[in-house]
């Protein structure tokens, strides 16, 4: 599957979010990942953030994609992270 994940977290605990995604997607721009992933790596890089992160001020967001066919991404202004990772 392809997932886009979208993350707003306090300050203190940005570094660790985006660490532990950038161990299973590609980073894209300030707080968006996205990649292919397996349902059991799926499943662990929630659990990971579920540790890390508080339900009750923070957000993360998973754009679950079951396949990237006919999904197209266009970018205007600066490009940052790894663009060629999509499709």
């Amino acid at each position: 599957m392809f997932i886009i994940l979208v993350y707003d977290v306090c300050e203190k605990r940005v570094a660790r979010v985006l660490k532990t995604c950038r161990k299973y997607l590609h980073w894209v721009q300030n707080s968006v990942l996205e990649g292919e992933i397996s349902e059991a790596n799926f499943k662990k890089l929630k659990l990971e953030l579920k540790r890390i992160i508080n339900e009750k001020e923070d957000s993360v967001i998973f754009y679950i994609l079951r396949t990237t066919k006919y999904s197209e991404r266009e970018t205007m202004g600066i490009k940052k992270g790894g663009e060629e990772q999509f499709i």
